[in-house]
């Protein structure tokens, strides 16, 4: 699904700042959300990082620790900044907006513990796994980019 069909009636989606955590489990895969069917929010039905919006007043890791409570009942100490991605929609009069990711990795007895709150569905997935299912493209790379951190990319 992810995108609508050109032309195809939609709900007016909403822009915001926003956090999500890339999880890693000690198996080394990526826990991944599939986000609801809904038209009314950004890529449905594709699979996703935990996180969301951030409310007023709120900063980045409050925001990802809510988030993760509602969304996992998911609470975490250790965390590792990954990347912040900012979109510039001045053009189409939206404004700017940023996303920041954070590595979470939970241990096997707190994944053991997790209730799915949002989404449809939650499955863990290998780095190459992940290039076969749909994914929202802000967090394929997010994911990519935490992935090749310590590869060298640069020629």
């Amino acid at each position: 699904m992810g995108l609508p069909v050109w032309g195809s009636p939609r709900p007016t989606l909403t822009m915001s700042d926003a956090v999500a955590a890339i999880i890693r489990t000690p198996e080394g895969k990526f826990l991944m959300q599939l986000r609801d069917a809904r038209p009314n929010i950004w890529y449905p039905a594709s699979w996703g990082c935990f996180g969301g919006a951030l409310n007023k007043g709120e900063t980045s890791l409050t925001a990802l620790r809510r988030e993760l409570i509602e969304e996992l009942e998911l609470s975490f100490v250790k965390y590792e900044f990954v990347s912040r991605l900012e979109f510039d929609l001045r053009p189409m009069k939206l404004g700017n907006y940023f996303r920041e990711y954070y590595l979470v990795e939970p241990t096997e007895k707190e994944l053991s513990r997790l209730v799915l709150h949002e989404g449809e569905n939650l499955k863990e997935y290998s780095f190459e796994e992940l290039a076969g299912i749909p994914l929202t493209p802000y967090d394929a790379f997010a994911i990519h980019l935490y992935w090749m951190r310590n590869k060298s990319i640069l020629a």
